[in-house]
């Protein structure tokens, strides 16, 4: 394979810089004529003494003109896009440019504003394209996890990166009859989609690591490490509810690597159980309750219904909250 020319390298790296930059501001310089129009819009509804009939009115008859002088872009649906666009971020300084015109499209639809806007700001740090974004608004990716992360925390909390439930849909493997080893190696078969459903910060370190001592071995079913906590987390899978033998092993798990594989600037290692199921009674009086860096999550194969998620997020939330107090 022929060596390519410094020159040639450098070349396309200014032109790639260069057409990135030119992305960027093109992008920008859309959204802000989008936000722009979706305020006239507002502002000019707002004169109108019937305001549903008034701007209905209006936006029909903007949209022919626009169209006609401007061509496609500009129809009543697209100008309802920019008027849901302002209303939702009325704030132009607020909005992140990095972020899509439709980002934003799929964002004005959330009702509740601190929702909104946390969603904003999660897709703009995680870098997630609007695939990811209606997926992960579909799914109530940050009502599943164990603590909605802060805009401006003074320390990350491993909650904060901790889900349950886990939604694994992705895998298309089939909801019963399957074994620890097929949905281990489904997850590694579609690794991308595991490492986004688990996080930011995650990467992948080792499948089925073998952890030995001098008088038994182990095998660990997944380990990543979390750049952000800067600590090594360790997945256990289960195929059953959760047991007191799998809480047992994961902690005997984390003491191993702790002991053996973290080094003097990792933080203590972190634990997770992913199972169908949790029990109560086992999570209340094991050690569950009382160590922070052990967790127990279930998963689901399939997408649930917007009512079941939001139950099994409800019985998070209650379990945590008799942990917290009794705490």
């Amino acid at each position: 394979m022929e060596l390519q020319h410094p020159l040639i390298a450098n070349i396309k790296s200014i032109i790639s810089e260069a057409r990135a930059q030119v992305y960027r501001q093109t992008n920008t310089v859309l959204l802000q004529m989008y936000w722009d129009i979706g305020r006239l819009i507002v502002e000019d509804e707002q004169h109108g003494e019937k305001r549903a009939e008034y701007g209905k009115a209006v936006l029909k008859n903007l949209a022919e003109q626009l169209t006609l002088e401007f061509g496609k872009g500009f129809e009543e649906r697209n100008l309802n896009n920019m008027r849901a666009f302002y209303r939702a971020f009325p704030i132009w300084n607020a909005v992140r440019t990095e972020l899509s015109w439709t980002h934003y499209r799929i964002l004005a639809r959330i009702e509740d504003e601190a929702l909104r806007q946390t969603y904003m700001r999660e897709c703009a740090q995680n870098g997630w394209n609007t695939r990811t974004l209606q997926r992960n608004i579909d799914s109530n990716y940050l009502g599943r996890l164990l603590k909605v992360p802060e805009s401006t925390p003074d320390a990350p909390q491993a909650k904060e990166f901790i889900k349950d439930p886990y939604i694994f849909e992705f895998l298309g493997i089939p909801h019963q009859g399957f074994t620890e080893n097929d949905l281990e190696s489904a997850l590694i078969q579609h690794l991308q989609q595991f490492l986004m459903e688990l996080g930011k910060g995650y990467a992948f370190v080792a499948r089925q690591q073998h952890i030995c001592t001098e008088t038994a071995d182990f095998f660990i079913d997944l380990v990543f490490y979390n750049y952000i906590l800067k600590c090594f987390v360790l997945i256990d899978l289960k195929t059953t509810k959760l047991s007191h033998q799998d809480i047992g092993q994961m902690d005997m798990y984390v003491r191993l690597y702790n002991d053996l594989k973290k080094a003097d600037d990792d933080n203590p290692t972190i634990g997770i159980i992913l199972c169908t199921d949790n029990d109560e009674t086992i999570v209340k009086y094991s050690v569950l309750a009382e160590n922070e860096r052990l967790f127990a999550g279930k998963y689901r194969l399939y997408l649930p219904s917007e009512g079941e998620l939001q139950n099994l997020i409800n019985d998070n939330r209650v379990r945590f909250e008799l942990d917290a107090k009794r705490v």
